[in-house]
């Protein structure tokens, strides 16, 4: 349905449900005329969800599981080693230290005129 309920008038309802009543007793002749015993879509009850227990869930996941294994691989127990940092000497930083400075100040002077 395209449109809604509450913005169909009531005669635009009440057309509705006498075409509803006519299809409902259409579908019933017909059934009889071709000796049919099934019901009308409209009166069909819609089916219960079948539901997976707990169990089987588990059993299905454990399999996945174990399939993913086998495609992977043993895994590597040992990590591997980072690389190590090099360290900076303190001439460096002292030479860096000043560097930084420098840049500071010629930034706070230009923001300052």
């Amino acid at each position: 349905m395209s449109t809604l309920l509450s913005s169909l008038s009531v005669q635009q309802l009440r057309k509705a449900v006498t075409l509803k009543e006519k299809i409902q007793s259409l579908e019933k002749k017909l059934g009889q005329l071709l000796g049919s015993s099934t019901k009308s879509a409209a009166d069909a009850v819609p089916k219960k969800k079948w539901k997976m227990s707990k169990a089987a869930r588990a059993r299905i996941s454990a399999a996945a599981k174990a399939r993913w294994a086998k495609l992977k691989g043993p895994k590597a127990s040992v990590k591997p080693a980072r690389k190590a940092r090099g360290k900076m000497s303190a001439a460096a930083k002292a030479k860096l230290s000043a560097k930084m400075k420098m840049v500071w100040a010629r930034r706070k002077a230009k923001k300052s005129k």
